[in-house]
Protein backbone atom coordinates (compact mmCIF):
# COMPACT_ATOMS: atom_id res chain seq x y z
CA UNK A 1 0.00 0.00 0.00
CA UNK A 2 2.97 2.31 0.34
CA UNK A 3 3.06 3.19 -3.35
CA UNK A 4 -0.65 3.96 -3.43
CA UNK A 5 -0.35 6.01 -0.25
CA UNK A 6 2.38 8.15 -1.79
CA UNK A 7 0.46 8.58 -5.03
CA UNK A 8 -2.71 9.63 -3.22
CA UNK A 9 -1.11 11.77 -0.48
CA UNK A 10 -3.13 9.85 2.06
CA UNK A 11 -4.30 6.22 2.22
CA UNK A 12 -8.08 6.64 1.89
CA UNK A 13 -8.01 9.51 -0.57
CA UNK A 14 -5.33 7.71 -2.64
CA UNK A 15 -7.44 4.57 -2.95
CA UNK A 16 -10.51 6.60 -3.87
CA UNK A 17 -8.58 8.55 -6.50
CA UNK A 18 -7.19 5.30 -7.94
CA UNK A 19 -10.69 3.81 -8.23
CA UNK A 20 -11.97 6.93 -9.98
CA UNK A 21 -9.15 6.87 -12.49
CA UNK A 22 -9.70 3.20 -13.21
CA UNK A 23 -13.44 3.62 -13.74
CA UNK A 24 -13.05 6.82 -15.78
CA UNK A 25 -15.07 9.98 -15.84
CA UNK A 26 -18.39 8.22 -16.53
CA UNK A 27 -17.96 5.43 -13.98
CA UNK A 28 -17.20 2.81 -16.67
CA UNK A 29 -14.48 0.30 -15.88
CA UNK A 30 -11.25 1.09 -17.70
CA UNK A 31 -10.40 -1.72 -20.11
CA UNK A 32 -7.31 -3.18 -21.70
CA UNK A 33 -8.51 -1.48 -24.92
CA UNK A 34 -8.57 1.92 -23.17
CA UNK A 35 -5.09 1.40 -21.74
CA UNK A 36 -3.75 0.29 -25.13
CA UNK A 37 -5.21 3.36 -26.83
CA UNK A 38 -3.27 5.50 -24.34
CA UNK A 39 -0.07 3.64 -25.28
CA UNK A 40 -0.78 4.24 -28.97
CA UNK A 41 -1.34 7.94 -28.33
CA UNK A 42 1.87 8.23 -26.32
CA UNK A 43 3.88 6.80 -29.20
CA UNK A 44 2.11 8.58 -32.06
CA UNK A 45 0.48 5.39 -33.37
CA UNK A 46 -2.88 7.02 -33.96
CA UNK A 47 -3.42 6.02 -37.62
CA UNK A 48 -4.77 2.48 -37.86
CA UNK A 49 -4.18 0.69 -41.18
CA UNK A 50 -6.38 -2.39 -41.40
CA UNK A 51 -8.62 -4.79 -43.25
CA UNK A 52 -10.92 -5.83 -40.41
CA UNK A 53 -12.01 -9.31 -39.41
CA UNK A 54 -14.20 -10.76 -36.70
CA UNK A 55 -11.38 -11.14 -34.17
CA UNK A 56 -10.70 -7.38 -34.36
CA UNK A 57 -14.29 -6.16 -33.96
CA UNK A 58 -13.91 -5.61 -30.21
CA UNK A 59 -10.82 -3.48 -30.83
CA UNK A 60 -12.02 -1.42 -33.78
CA UNK A 61 -15.73 -0.79 -33.20
CA UNK A 62 -16.34 2.73 -31.92
CA UNK A 63 -12.78 4.01 -32.23
CA UNK A 64 -12.15 7.29 -30.37
CA UNK A 65 -12.21 10.31 -32.71
CA UNK A 66 -8.46 10.95 -32.32
CA UNK A 67 -7.65 7.53 -33.83
CA UNK A 68 -7.89 7.56 -37.63
CA UNK A 69 -8.91 4.34 -39.42
CA UNK A 70 -7.57 3.67 -42.95
CA UNK A 71 -9.10 0.75 -44.83
CA UNK A 72 -7.28 -1.27 -47.48
CA UNK A 73 -8.92 -4.12 -49.38
CA UNK A 74 -6.17 -6.73 -48.88
CA UNK A 75 -3.73 -7.31 -46.05
CA UNK A 76 -0.76 -6.99 -48.39
CA UNK A 77 -1.97 -3.48 -49.19
CA UNK A 78 -2.56 -2.78 -45.49
CA UNK A 79 1.08 -3.51 -44.67
CA UNK A 80 2.35 -1.92 -47.89
CA UNK A 81 0.55 1.37 -47.23
CA UNK A 82 1.71 1.34 -43.60
CA UNK A 83 5.27 0.70 -44.81
CA UNK A 84 5.17 3.72 -47.12
CA UNK A 85 3.64 5.87 -44.37
CA UNK A 86 6.29 4.82 -41.84
CA UNK A 87 9.09 5.38 -44.34
CA UNK A 88 7.92 8.90 -45.15
CA UNK A 89 7.37 9.81 -41.49
CA UNK A 90 10.58 8.08 -40.34
CA UNK A 91 8.70 6.52 -37.41
CA UNK A 92 6.63 3.39 -36.81
CA UNK A 93 3.18 2.82 -38.29
CA UNK A 94 0.38 0.67 -36.87
CA UNK A 95 -1.24 -2.16 -38.83
CA UNK A 96 -4.01 -4.49 -37.68
CA UNK A 97 -4.32 -7.95 -39.27
CA UNK A 98 -7.00 -10.63 -39.06
CA UNK A 99 -5.77 -13.85 -37.43
CA UNK A 100 -4.36 -16.68 -39.62
CA UNK A 101 -5.89 -15.59 -42.93
CA UNK A 102 -4.92 -11.94 -42.62
CA UNK A 103 -1.41 -12.56 -41.33
CA UNK A 104 -0.86 -15.16 -44.03
CA UNK A 105 -1.94 -12.72 -46.74
CA UNK A 106 0.45 -10.09 -45.35
CA UNK A 107 3.61 -12.22 -45.01
CA UNK A 108 5.16 -11.04 -48.29
CA UNK A 109 4.61 -7.39 -47.37
CA UNK A 110 6.02 -8.01 -43.88
CA UNK A 111 9.11 -9.55 -45.48
CA UNK A 112 9.56 -6.41 -47.58
CA UNK A 113 9.18 -4.20 -44.50
CA UNK A 114 11.84 -6.26 -42.74
CA UNK A 115 14.36 -6.11 -45.60
CA UNK A 116 13.60 -2.42 -46.15
CA UNK A 117 14.13 -1.93 -42.40
CA UNK A 118 10.85 -0.16 -41.80
CA UNK A 119 9.44 -0.19 -38.24
CA UNK A 120 5.86 -1.45 -37.96
CA UNK A 121 3.71 -2.30 -34.95
CA UNK A 122 1.37 -5.07 -36.06
CA UNK A 123 -1.61 -6.20 -33.96
CA UNK A 124 -2.81 -9.64 -35.02
CA UNK A 125 -6.24 -10.80 -33.92
CA UNK A 126 -6.71 -14.22 -32.34
CA UNK A 127 -9.82 -16.14 -31.34
CA UNK A 128 -11.34 -15.77 -27.87
CA UNK A 129 -8.83 -16.82 -25.23
CA UNK A 130 -11.46 -18.84 -23.35
CA UNK A 131 -11.72 -21.58 -25.98
CA UNK A 132 -8.32 -21.53 -27.67
CA UNK A 133 -7.58 -24.94 -26.16
CA UNK A 134 -10.30 -26.42 -28.40
CA UNK A 135 -8.76 -25.13 -31.64
CA UNK A 136 -11.82 -23.09 -32.70
CA UNK A 137 -12.65 -21.80 -36.18
CA UNK A 138 -10.20 -19.07 -37.36
CA UNK A 139 -7.65 -19.87 -34.65
CA UNK A 140 -4.13 -20.81 -35.64
CA UNK A 141 -0.50 -21.06 -34.59
CA UNK A 142 0.20 -17.41 -35.29
CA UNK A 143 3.56 -17.15 -33.54
CA UNK A 144 5.52 -18.71 -36.40
CA UNK A 145 3.25 -18.02 -39.37
CA UNK A 146 5.29 -15.02 -40.55
CA UNK A 147 8.53 -16.97 -40.15
CA UNK A 148 11.65 -14.97 -39.38
CA UNK A 149 10.37 -11.76 -40.94
CA UNK A 150 9.13 -10.10 -37.72
CA UNK A 151 11.85 -8.64 -35.53
CA UNK A 152 9.80 -9.66 -32.48
CA UNK A 153 6.58 -11.51 -31.69
CA UNK A 154 4.69 -11.04 -28.42
CA UNK A 155 1.85 -13.18 -27.10
CA UNK A 156 0.41 -11.85 -23.81
CA UNK A 157 -0.01 -14.38 -21.03
CA UNK A 158 -3.00 -12.45 -19.70
CA UNK A 159 -5.14 -9.63 -21.12
CA UNK A 160 -3.59 -7.01 -18.85
CA UNK A 161 -0.20 -7.60 -20.49
CA UNK A 162 -1.39 -6.25 -23.86
CA UNK A 163 -0.66 -2.51 -23.34
CA UNK A 164 2.87 -3.21 -22.13
CA UNK A 165 3.47 -5.57 -25.04
CA UNK A 166 2.31 -2.94 -27.52
CA UNK A 167 4.76 -0.48 -25.95
CA UNK A 168 7.51 -3.07 -26.22
CA UNK A 169 6.54 -3.87 -29.82
CA UNK A 170 7.04 -0.21 -30.68
CA UNK A 171 10.50 -0.32 -29.08
CA UNK A 172 11.41 -3.59 -30.82
CA UNK A 173 10.21 -2.25 -34.19
CA UNK A 174 12.37 0.86 -33.85
CA UNK A 175 15.51 -0.81 -32.53
CA UNK A 176 15.14 -3.92 -34.70
CA UNK A 177 14.01 -1.87 -37.71
CA UNK A 178 11.20 -4.06 -38.90
CA UNK A 179 7.72 -5.36 -38.08
CA UNK A 180 6.99 -6.32 -34.47
CA UNK A 181 3.87 -8.41 -33.87
CA UNK A 182 1.52 -8.65 -30.89
CA UNK A 183 -1.05 -11.46 -31.02
CA UNK A 184 -4.17 -10.47 -29.09
CA UNK A 185 -7.18 -12.75 -28.38
CA UNK A 186 -10.44 -10.99 -29.16
CA UNK A 187 -11.78 -11.06 -25.60
CA UNK A 188 -8.67 -9.39 -24.16
CA UNK A 189 -9.75 -5.92 -25.25
CA UNK A 190 -12.79 -5.85 -22.95
CA UNK A 191 -10.92 -7.16 -19.89
CA UNK A 192 -10.36 -4.70 -17.01
CA UNK A 193 -7.03 -2.92 -17.12
CA UNK A 194 -4.61 -2.88 -14.23
CA UNK A 195 -2.36 -0.10 -15.47
CA UNK A 196 -2.55 1.72 -12.14
CA UNK A 197 -0.61 -1.13 -10.55
CA UNK A 198 1.29 -2.18 -13.66
CA UNK A 199 1.64 0.77 -16.07
CA UNK A 200 2.98 0.12 -19.56
CA UNK A 201 6.71 0.89 -19.50
CA UNK A 202 8.27 3.73 -21.41
CA UNK A 203 11.25 2.35 -23.32
CA UNK A 204 13.94 4.72 -24.55
CA UNK A 205 16.15 4.10 -27.52
CA UNK A 206 19.76 4.99 -26.80
CA UNK A 207 21.50 6.91 -29.55
CA UNK A 208 24.93 5.76 -30.61
CA UNK A 209 28.00 7.83 -31.44
CA UNK A 210 31.13 7.39 -33.48
CA UNK A 211 33.91 5.96 -31.31
CA UNK A 212 37.06 8.09 -31.90
CA UNK A 213 39.41 5.09 -31.86
CA UNK A 214 37.29 3.19 -34.37
CA UNK A 215 37.12 6.23 -36.65
CA UNK A 216 40.90 6.62 -36.42
CA UNK A 217 41.40 2.98 -37.43
CA UNK A 218 39.07 3.40 -40.38
CA UNK A 219 40.75 6.69 -41.39
CA UNK A 220 44.13 4.95 -41.40
CA UNK A 221 42.77 2.26 -43.70
CA UNK A 222 41.37 4.91 -46.07
CA UNK A 223 44.57 6.97 -46.05
CA UNK A 224 46.58 3.84 -46.86
CA UNK A 225 44.56 3.30 -50.05
CA UNK A 226 45.68 4.77 -53.36
CA UNK A 227 42.28 4.67 -55.07
CA UNK A 228 39.33 4.37 -52.69
CA UNK A 229 35.69 4.18 -53.80
CA UNK A 230 32.49 4.63 -51.83
CA UNK A 231 29.47 2.32 -52.11
CA UNK A 232 26.31 3.68 -50.50
CA UNK A 233 23.08 1.95 -49.58
CA UNK A 234 19.56 2.43 -48.36
CA UNK A 235 20.61 2.97 -44.74
CA UNK A 236 22.42 6.14 -45.81
CA UNK A 237 19.17 7.73 -47.01
CA UNK A 238 18.96 10.52 -44.46
CA UNK A 239 19.72 14.25 -44.83
CA UNK A 240 22.52 14.13 -42.23
CA UNK A 241 24.14 11.07 -43.84
CA UNK A 242 23.86 12.56 -47.33
CA UNK A 243 25.59 15.73 -46.15
CA UNK A 244 28.35 13.76 -44.44
CA UNK A 245 28.88 11.52 -47.48
CA UNK A 246 29.07 14.49 -49.84
CA UNK A 247 31.76 16.02 -47.62
CA UNK A 248 33.65 12.71 -47.50
CA UNK A 249 33.42 12.07 -51.24
CA UNK A 250 34.62 15.57 -52.03
CA UNK A 251 37.44 15.24 -49.51
CA UNK A 252 38.57 11.97 -51.09
CA UNK A 253 37.81 13.05 -54.66
CA UNK A 254 36.54 9.51 -55.27
CA UNK A 255 33.57 7.99 -57.11
CA UNK A 256 30.40 7.03 -55.26
CA UNK A 257 28.40 3.98 -56.35
CA UNK A 258 24.89 2.96 -55.29
CA UNK A 259 24.49 -0.62 -54.07
CA UNK A 260 22.61 -3.10 -56.31
CA UNK A 261 18.90 -3.66 -55.57
CA UNK A 262 18.79 -0.65 -53.27
CA UNK A 263 15.55 0.11 -51.44
CA UNK A 264 16.51 3.78 -51.18
CA UNK A 265 19.15 6.18 -52.50
CA UNK A 266 22.20 6.70 -50.29
CA UNK A 267 23.68 9.74 -52.04
CA UNK A 268 22.48 12.61 -54.29
CA UNK A 269 22.50 10.96 -57.70
CA UNK A 270 22.92 14.25 -59.57
CA UNK A 271 26.20 14.98 -57.74
CA UNK A 272 29.41 15.05 -59.87
CA UNK A 273 30.95 12.31 -57.69
CA UNK A 274 28.08 9.87 -58.36
CA UNK A 275 29.26 7.05 -60.62
CA UNK A 276 26.02 5.08 -61.01
CA UNK A 277 24.38 1.89 -59.78
CA UNK A 278 26.53 -1.17 -59.31
CA UNK A 279 25.56 -4.31 -61.22
CA UNK A 280 24.66 -7.36 -59.17
CA UNK A 281 26.48 -10.04 -61.18
CA UNK A 282 29.93 -10.81 -59.75
CA UNK A 283 31.89 -10.47 -62.98
CA UNK A 284 30.33 -7.11 -63.85
CA UNK A 285 30.69 -5.99 -60.23
CA UNK A 286 34.41 -6.73 -60.26
CA UNK A 287 34.76 -4.89 -63.56
CA UNK A 288 32.95 -1.81 -62.22
CA UNK A 289 35.20 -1.63 -59.15
CA UNK A 290 38.42 -2.52 -60.96
CA UNK A 291 41.23 -0.10 -60.19
CA UNK A 292 40.07 0.59 -56.63
CA UNK A 293 42.18 -0.86 -53.85
CA UNK A 294 39.62 0.02 -51.16
CA UNK A 295 35.82 -0.14 -51.25
CA UNK A 296 34.17 1.66 -48.32
CA UNK A 297 30.52 0.64 -48.07
CA UNK A 298 28.26 2.93 -46.05
CA UNK A 299 24.76 1.83 -45.05
CA UNK A 300 24.84 -1.02 -47.56
CA UNK A 301 25.34 -4.78 -47.40
CA UNK A 302 28.65 -5.94 -48.85
CA UNK A 303 27.96 -6.69 -51.64
CA UNK A 304 24.47 -7.86 -52.66
CA UNK A 305 24.61 -10.05 -55.78
CA UNK A 306 22.31 -11.94 -58.13
CA UNK A 307 22.33 -14.50 -59.62
CA UNK A 308 25.13 -16.68 -58.27
CA UNK A 309 28.35 -16.56 -60.25
CA UNK A 310 31.64 -18.21 -59.30
CA UNK A 311 34.57 -16.03 -58.36
CA UNK A 312 35.29 -13.41 -55.74
CA UNK A 313 33.13 -10.35 -55.12
CA UNK A 314 36.04 -7.95 -55.65
CA UNK A 315 39.30 -8.23 -57.48
CA UNK A 316 42.66 -9.19 -55.98
CA UNK A 317 44.25 -6.47 -53.90
CA UNK A 318 40.94 -4.75 -53.15
CA UNK A 319 40.12 -4.35 -49.48
CA UNK A 320 36.61 -3.78 -48.17
CA UNK A 321 35.45 -1.73 -45.19
CA UNK A 322 31.91 -1.31 -43.91
CA UNK A 323 30.12 1.36 -41.88
CA UNK A 324 26.65 0.26 -40.81
CA UNK A 325 24.24 0.42 -37.91
CA UNK A 326 22.81 -2.99 -38.80
CA UNK A 327 24.49 -5.90 -37.05
CA UNK A 328 23.21 -8.44 -39.60
CA UNK A 329 24.97 -6.61 -42.43
CA UNK A 330 28.17 -6.56 -40.41
CA UNK A 331 28.00 -10.29 -39.65
CA UNK A 332 27.23 -11.25 -43.26
CA UNK A 333 29.87 -9.08 -44.92
CA UNK A 334 33.26 -9.86 -46.43
CA UNK A 335 34.71 -6.67 -44.98
CA UNK A 336 38.27 -6.44 -43.68
CA UNK A 337 36.96 -3.91 -41.17
CA UNK A 338 33.31 -3.45 -40.17
CA UNK A 339 32.31 -0.54 -37.96
CA UNK A 340 28.93 -0.88 -36.26
CA UNK A 341 27.90 2.72 -35.62
CA UNK A 342 25.60 5.48 -36.96
CA UNK A 343 26.73 6.15 -40.56
CA UNK A 344 26.16 9.93 -40.40
CA UNK A 345 28.33 10.36 -37.30
CA UNK A 346 31.11 8.15 -38.66
CA UNK A 347 31.21 9.80 -42.10
CA UNK A 348 31.11 13.27 -40.57
CA UNK A 349 34.11 12.44 -38.38
CA UNK A 350 35.89 10.59 -41.19
CA UNK A 351 35.58 13.57 -43.56
CA UNK A 352 37.78 15.62 -41.24
CA UNK A 353 40.15 12.78 -40.31
CA UNK A 354 41.27 11.57 -43.74
CA UNK A 355 43.71 13.42 -45.94
CA UNK A 356 42.35 15.52 -48.79
CA UNK A 357 43.03 14.33 -52.33
CA UNK A 358 42.73 15.66 -55.84
CA UNK A 359 39.47 14.69 -57.52
CA UNK A 360 39.60 11.77 -59.95
CA UNK A 361 37.41 11.87 -63.09
CA UNK A 362 33.99 10.25 -62.72
CA UNK A 363 32.15 9.38 -65.93
CA UNK A 364 28.79 9.06 -64.20
CA UNK A 365 25.64 7.50 -65.62
CA UNK A 366 24.59 8.21 -69.18
CA UNK A 367 21.53 10.44 -68.77
CA UNK A 368 20.93 10.77 -72.53
CA UNK A 369 17.24 10.49 -73.27
CA UNK A 370 16.21 8.17 -76.12
CA UNK A 371 15.15 9.81 -79.34
CA UNK A 372 11.36 10.24 -79.59
CA UNK A 373 9.64 7.42 -81.48
CA UNK A 374 9.12 8.03 -85.17
CA UNK A 375 5.77 7.79 -87.00
CA UNK A 376 4.19 4.41 -86.29
CA UNK A 377 6.94 3.50 -83.83
CA UNK A 378 5.86 2.13 -80.48
CA UNK A 379 6.67 3.64 -77.10
CA UNK A 380 9.42 2.18 -74.95
CA UNK A 381 9.88 2.46 -71.21
CA UNK A 382 12.82 4.82 -71.79
CA UNK A 383 10.54 7.30 -73.57
CA UNK A 384 8.17 7.36 -70.60
CA UNK A 385 10.94 7.66 -68.01
CA UNK A 386 12.72 10.42 -69.94
CA UNK A 387 9.46 12.36 -70.18
CA UNK A 388 8.95 12.01 -66.44
CA UNK A 389 12.54 13.01 -65.70
CA UNK A 390 12.15 16.21 -67.71
CA UNK A 391 9.10 17.26 -65.69
CA UNK A 392 9.31 15.96 -62.11
CA UNK A 393 10.56 18.48 -59.53
CA UNK A 394 13.61 17.59 -57.45
CA UNK A 395 11.57 17.00 -54.29
CA UNK A 396 9.54 14.22 -55.91
CA UNK A 397 9.43 10.71 -54.45
CA UNK A 398 9.65 7.96 -57.07
CA UNK A 399 8.47 4.55 -55.88
CA UNK A 400 9.69 1.86 -58.24
CA UNK A 401 8.59 -1.65 -59.16
CA UNK A 402 9.44 -2.27 -62.79
CA UNK A 403 12.15 -4.95 -62.89
CA UNK A 404 12.70 -5.12 -66.66
CA UNK A 405 12.92 -1.31 -66.97
CA UNK A 406 14.88 -0.65 -63.78
CA UNK A 407 18.22 0.11 -65.52
CA UNK A 408 16.56 2.87 -67.56
CA UNK A 409 14.79 4.21 -64.46
CA UNK A 410 18.07 4.37 -62.52
CA UNK A 411 19.79 6.05 -65.46
CA UNK A 412 17.12 8.61 -66.30
CA UNK A 413 15.44 9.38 -62.96
CA UNK A 414 18.15 10.24 -60.41
CA UNK A 415 17.20 10.74 -56.77
CA UNK A 416 18.04 14.36 -55.98
CA UNK A 417 16.74 14.59 -52.40
CA UNK A 418 16.61 12.18 -49.44
CA UNK A 419 13.65 9.82 -49.86
CA UNK A 420 13.72 10.60 -53.55
CA UNK A 421 13.67 6.90 -54.45
CA UNK A 422 11.94 3.95 -52.83
CA UNK A 423 11.84 0.30 -53.86
CA UNK A 424 11.58 -3.21 -52.39
CA UNK A 425 15.01 -4.52 -51.49
CA UNK A 426 13.78 -8.09 -51.13
CA UNK A 427 12.56 -8.24 -54.73
CA UNK A 428 8.95 -9.24 -54.05
CA UNK A 429 6.16 -7.71 -56.09
CA UNK A 430 3.17 -5.82 -54.71
CA UNK A 431 5.12 -3.17 -52.77
CA UNK A 432 5.31 -0.03 -54.87
CA UNK A 433 1.66 0.78 -55.45
CA UNK A 434 0.50 0.61 -51.79
CA UNK A 435 3.78 2.08 -50.54
CA UNK A 436 3.33 5.11 -52.79
CA UNK A 437 -0.15 5.59 -51.36
CA UNK A 438 1.29 5.48 -47.83
CA UNK A 439 4.10 7.91 -48.67
CA UNK A 440 1.64 10.40 -50.12
CA UNK A 441 -0.66 10.02 -47.08
CA UNK A 442 2.27 10.91 -44.86
CA UNK A 443 3.47 13.76 -47.11
CA UNK A 444 0.37 15.25 -48.72
CA UNK A 445 2.25 18.20 -50.23
CA UNK A 446 5.03 16.14 -51.87
CA UNK A 447 4.81 14.90 -55.47
CA UNK A 448 4.74 11.09 -55.29
CA UNK A 449 4.95 8.92 -58.41
CA UNK A 450 4.77 5.13 -58.53
CA UNK A 451 6.43 3.67 -61.63
CA UNK A 452 5.34 0.05 -61.93
CA UNK A 453 5.05 -2.68 -64.50
CA UNK A 454 1.59 -3.91 -65.33
CA UNK A 455 2.41 -7.33 -63.91
CA UNK A 456 3.66 -5.74 -60.70
CA UNK A 457 0.56 -3.56 -60.38
CA UNK A 458 -1.74 -6.58 -60.29
CA UNK A 459 -0.22 -7.87 -57.05
CA UNK A 460 -1.70 -4.97 -55.06
CA UNK A 461 -4.21 -3.31 -57.37
CA UNK A 462 -6.68 -3.06 -54.46
CA UNK A 463 -4.61 -0.22 -52.98
CA UNK A 464 -6.06 2.07 -55.66
CA UNK A 465 -9.41 1.97 -53.87
CA UNK A 466 -7.76 3.27 -50.69
CA UNK A 467 -6.08 6.06 -52.67
CA UNK A 468 -9.36 7.06 -54.29
CA UNK A 469 -11.49 6.79 -51.15
CA UNK A 470 -9.15 8.84 -48.96
CA UNK A 471 -8.24 11.41 -51.61
CA UNK A 472 -4.56 10.48 -51.92
CA UNK A 473 -3.08 12.43 -54.84
CA UNK A 474 -0.52 9.90 -56.03
CA UNK A 475 0.38 9.47 -59.71
CA UNK A 476 0.72 5.83 -60.80
CA UNK A 477 2.54 5.31 -64.10
CA UNK A 478 2.05 1.74 -65.32
CA UNK A 479 4.47 0.56 -67.99
CA UNK A 480 2.14 -1.90 -69.69
CA UNK A 481 3.77 -4.46 -71.95
CA UNK A 482 1.27 -7.24 -71.22
CA UNK A 483 3.78 -9.75 -69.92
CA UNK A 484 6.36 -10.58 -67.27
CA UNK A 485 9.13 -9.18 -69.43
CA UNK A 486 11.94 -9.66 -66.93
CA UNK A 487 11.06 -13.36 -66.66
CA UNK A 488 10.99 -13.65 -70.46
CA UNK A 489 14.50 -12.19 -70.64
CA UNK A 490 15.79 -14.53 -67.93
CA UNK A 491 14.31 -17.52 -69.76
CA UNK A 492 16.09 -16.40 -72.93
CA UNK A 493 19.37 -16.13 -71.02
CA UNK A 494 18.90 -19.76 -69.98
CA UNK A 495 18.46 -20.79 -73.59
CA UNK A 496 14.80 -21.74 -73.39
CA UNK A 497 11.34 -20.54 -74.25
CA UNK A 498 9.12 -19.25 -71.46
CA UNK A 499 6.04 -21.49 -70.93
CA UNK A 500 3.93 -18.69 -69.43
CA UNK A 501 1.63 -16.69 -71.70
CA UNK A 502 1.30 -12.95 -72.15
CA UNK A 503 -1.66 -11.24 -70.49
CA UNK A 504 -2.39 -8.51 -72.99
CA UNK A 505 -6.13 -8.87 -72.30
CA UNK A 506 -5.68 -7.19 -68.88
CA UNK A 507 -6.65 -3.51 -68.71
CA UNK A 508 -5.03 -1.88 -65.68
CA UNK A 509 -6.82 1.39 -66.41
CA UNK A 510 -10.10 -0.52 -66.54
CA UNK A 511 -9.38 -2.18 -63.19
CA UNK A 512 -8.48 1.19 -61.69
CA UNK A 513 -11.72 2.72 -62.91
CA UNK A 514 -13.68 -0.19 -61.44
CA UNK A 515 -12.02 0.54 -58.09
CA UNK A 516 -13.11 4.17 -58.24
CA UNK A 517 -9.70 5.53 -59.25
CA UNK A 518 -9.38 7.96 -62.21
CA UNK A 519 -7.35 6.38 -65.01
CA UNK A 520 -6.54 6.64 -68.68
CA UNK A 521 -4.60 4.61 -71.20
CA UNK A 522 -1.86 6.27 -73.25
CA UNK A 523 -0.51 4.77 -76.48
CA UNK A 524 1.00 7.78 -78.29
CA UNK A 525 4.12 9.81 -77.47
CA UNK A 526 2.46 13.16 -78.09
CA UNK A 527 -0.47 12.11 -75.91
CA UNK A 528 1.99 11.06 -73.18
CA UNK A 529 3.74 14.43 -73.21
CA UNK A 530 0.44 16.29 -73.20
CA UNK A 531 -0.96 14.43 -70.20
CA UNK A 532 2.28 14.78 -68.24
CA UNK A 533 2.43 18.49 -69.03
CA UNK A 534 -1.12 18.81 -67.73
CA UNK A 535 -0.78 16.64 -64.60
CA UNK A 536 2.80 16.89 -63.27
CA UNK A 537 2.80 20.62 -62.34
CA UNK A 538 -0.08 20.04 -59.90
CA UNK A 539 1.18 16.82 -58.32
CA UNK A 540 1.99 18.48 -55.02
CA UNK A 541 -1.55 19.78 -54.55
CA UNK A 542 -3.79 17.20 -56.24
CA UNK A 543 -6.30 15.40 -54.02
CA UNK A 544 -7.24 12.49 -56.27
CA UNK A 545 -5.05 9.68 -57.56
CA UNK A 546 -4.44 9.14 -61.25
CA UNK A 547 -3.37 5.99 -63.08
CA UNK A 548 -1.65 6.35 -66.44
CA UNK A 549 -1.48 2.98 -68.19
CA UNK A 550 1.15 3.56 -70.87
CA UNK A 551 1.43 0.93 -73.59
CA UNK A 552 5.10 0.07 -74.17
CA UNK A 553 6.95 -2.68 -76.01
CA UNK A 554 9.09 -4.98 -73.82
CA UNK A 555 12.70 -3.96 -73.36
CA UNK A 556 14.99 -6.17 -75.41
CA UNK A 557 17.78 -6.72 -72.89
CA UNK A 558 18.18 -7.16 -69.18
CA UNK A 559 21.27 -7.81 -67.09
CA UNK A 560 21.29 -7.94 -63.28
Amino acid sequence: MGLLHLRGRGGGRGRLRRRRRRRGAEGVTRTVRDATFDVLRRHGLTTVFANPGSTEITLLTGLPPDLEFVLALHEGSVVGIATGWATAHDRPALAVLHTTAGLGNAVGALATARVNRVPLVVLVGQQDRRHLAYRPFLAGDLDGLAGSHPVWVGRPERPQDVPGMVARARHEAVTGRGPALVIVPSDDWAAPADDEEHPAPTVLRHAGAADPDAVAELAALVDDADAPALVVGADADHPATWAALVALAERLGCPVWQEPFAARAGFPQDHPRFAGHLPAGRARLRAALAGHDLVLAVGAPVLRQYPFEPGPLVGPGTRVALVTDDAEDAHHSVADLALLAPPAAVCRALATAVRARAATPVAGPDRTAPAPPGPGEELRAGHVLAALAARLPAESVVVEETPSSRPDLHRLLPARRPLGFLSAAMGGLGFALPAAVGVRMARPGTPVVAVVGDGSSLYAIQALWTAAHYGVGVLVVVLANGRYAVMDRLAEQHGGRAPWPAFTEVSVSGLATALGCPARRVEDHDDLLAVLDAEVPGLGTRRTPLVLEVAVVPDAGFAP
